[in-house]
């Protein structure tokens, strides 16, 4: 895999929104924080635009923008302000020889899930599934999320076992040891590039899952989705993280999104670990894409095993 450099202090970071627009506050505070890790910042245009409401800029200004972000020899890591909407119209229109010749650290979550895909399939890029810069570290970082975040960024090391708060326990719910390249991110943006030529490989991979504000009903034909096109049976292991706000509508009867991993998942008898905290909720602990890790759900154990960065 190709790899960004670790941060040193002083290094460049470039902001971006390739997805929805953004909060001109948002933005400021996003660069205050980060200049407070002690690194620099580099604000992309797409940052303060707005196109159709709910994209930040053209599709064609959103690609050109992450291009040159990635061509910039100032920049040492790319962040994305937030997700949203709209990362999926870049795939095609993207130069994927761009980022595979100027490897960096790429952060971000949710809609950026297509992103991640592209860039590990098409560009063989390592990235990194965490706060997005105008989000976590805007509204209030949590404490543990911020220390893992930064021992990514500055260490070299593996991250090594991801460890949920205390009072927050992982739950198992296929017991088994595997090991693979960790994929995979948010839920919806990964069936919507299935039947694409960016349709996440899931074959000997730990496939990570997490979504928020869907109902049962929208989990469930996602997961079968996932299971029709052969996603779980050709996988190691499955670590389901946060499902914020997945709820059926007040007074409908429904499954819970439990209810569903062991009617959908647990029968594929892959090692399995579920409520990770990762994804939308306060807590969401970075996960490295692209690197080995392995899964002894049994025991609760997600580990990281392999640099996400080089010196």
């Amino acid at each position: 895999m190709n790899k960004g450099r670790t941060l040193q202090v002083g290094d460049c970071v470039g902001l971006l929104a390739p997805a929805s627009p953004v909060e001109s506050d948002r933005v400021e505070k996003a660069v205050q924080e980060v200049e407070a890790m002690g690194l620099r910042v580099k604000v992309g245009p797409s940052s303060y635009r707005s196109f159709g409401g709910y994209l930040s800029d053209t599709p064609e200004n959103r690609t050109c923008e992450l291009e040159n972000m990635f061509s910039d020899p100032e920049v040492n890591a790319i962040w994305c302000l937030r997700g949203g909407y709209g990362t999926p119209q870049l795939l095609n229109l993207l130069d994927y020889s761009i980022i595979a010749e100027n490897p960096k650290l790429f952060i971000g979550y949710s809609d950026i899930t297509a992103l991640h895909t592209a860039f590990m399939q098409e560009a063989c890029l390592a990235t990194l599934h965490g706060p997005m810069a105008a989000v976590e570290p805007v509204n209030g970082f949590n404490p543990l999320s911020k220390g893992y975040l930064e021992r990514v960024l500055f260490c070299a090391e593996p991250l090594g076992e991801i460890v949920n708060p205390p009072e927050i326990a992982t739950r198992c719910l296929v017991p088994g040891e595997a090991s693979g390249a960790i994929v995979g991110g948010n839920l919806s943006l990964i069936c919507a590039t299935l039947g694409t030529e960016y349709e996440l490989d899931t074959t000997n991979k730990i496939l990570f899952l997490e979504d928020i504000d869907e109902e049962p009903s929208q989990v469930d034909r996602m997961l079968t989705q996932l299971a029709l096109a052969g996603k779980f049976s050709d996988a190691n292991a499955i670590v389901l993280g946060s499902w914020e706000a997945c709820l059926p509508k007040e007074g409908k009867e429904s499954f819970t999104v439990e209810e569903l991993f062991e009617r959908i998942i647990v029968p594929f008898q892959k090692p399995t670990l579920a409520n990770m905290q990762i994804g939308h909720d306060s807590t969401n602990l970075p996960l490295p894409l692209g690197v080995r890790g392995t899964v002894i759900s049994h025991e609760g154990i997600f580990c990281v095993e392999e640099s996400l960065t080089i010196e």
